[in-house]
């Protein structure tokens, strides 16, 4: 996936300006950055959940304006903060529900066994009766996970997907996502306010500043405390898990 050039103005203040970046294929990209950095806007844009001002995103050489609405919806998905739409189906409604662009109104047995395969994979299986709303908010997290994996897309979009989730809950949010990375081959594009997350779970990483790329490159390449000062305009104190960088405030 490519991102050029994109651009996106509210009333007179420009929230994105000029963007540019390439997504490589089957690895996961953090977009960082503090508050109203442009992140979560240039997210919508990829998912055209937001309108451009200026700009292109391509798959494969192909302007995204130019996908109809379900052959997108085979390519890529997104789960935002707001996903309570489905609040009221049952967890195996819900994964369901991913494979409509395929099915419509109707699954066939292909459709029932990849279903399966995606609440297995979650380990959702004893949950699967229930209403998504009597799920607790790592269960939730799961079950939207799952219909994610049932629409089986190459891209899947995910804003801060570890928000309002605690320690323990995150940290195993973040691992499934490295999961959808190693074992099923996805590319993985997330917002993230937790650097640490970043850091330790993804391979590249795009820093956003006042709506502009700040730093762009893999984790060794951005994690610096050089870098992260400029971005977030505050000292860093660097420290290392596994090889990892991890940025700690002082």
């Amino acid at each position: 996936m490519l991102i050029e050039g994109l651009t996106k103005k509210y009333d007179d203040k420009t929230v994105v300006d000029s963007v540019t970046f390439e997504i490589p294929k089957g690895k996961v990209l953090s977009l960082i950055g503090p508050n109203g950095a442009g992140k979560s806007t240039v997210m919508g844009i990829i998912s055209r959940l937001v309108a451009r001002d200026a700009g292109l995103v391509s798959f494969d050489g192909k302007d995204i304006s130019k996908w109809k609405s379900r052959e997108l919806a085979k390519r890529l998905a997104i789960l935002t903060q707001s996903n309570n739409i489905q609040m009221k189906l049952t967890v195996r409604e819900l994964v369901a529900f991913g494979r409509f662009p395929y099915s419509g109104n109707r699954t066939t047995k292909e459709d029932e066994e990849i279903i399966d395969k995606a609440i297995a994979y979650m380990e959702l299986e004893e949950f699967q009766d229930r209403f998504i709303d009597e799920l607790s908010g790592g269960q939730r997290q799961r079950a939207y996970i799952a219909m994610v994996i049932a629409q089986d897309t190459e891209y899947i979009l995910l804003d801060e997907p570890t928000n309002n989730l605690d320690i323990y809950h995150a940290t195993n949010m973040m691992k499934i996502v490295r999961r959808l990375c190693d074992e099923l081959g996805k590319t993985v594009i997330l917002v993230l306010h937790e650097i640490n997350y970043a850091a330790f779970y993804s391979d590249y990483i795009c820093a956003f500043v006042d709506g502009k790329i700040a730093k762009f490159g893999t984790v060794e390449e951005v994690m610096t405390k050089e870098n992260l000062s400029q971005i977030y305009r505050v000292d860093f104190e660097i420290q290392e898990i596994e090889g990892k960088p991890l940025s700690i405030y002082y």
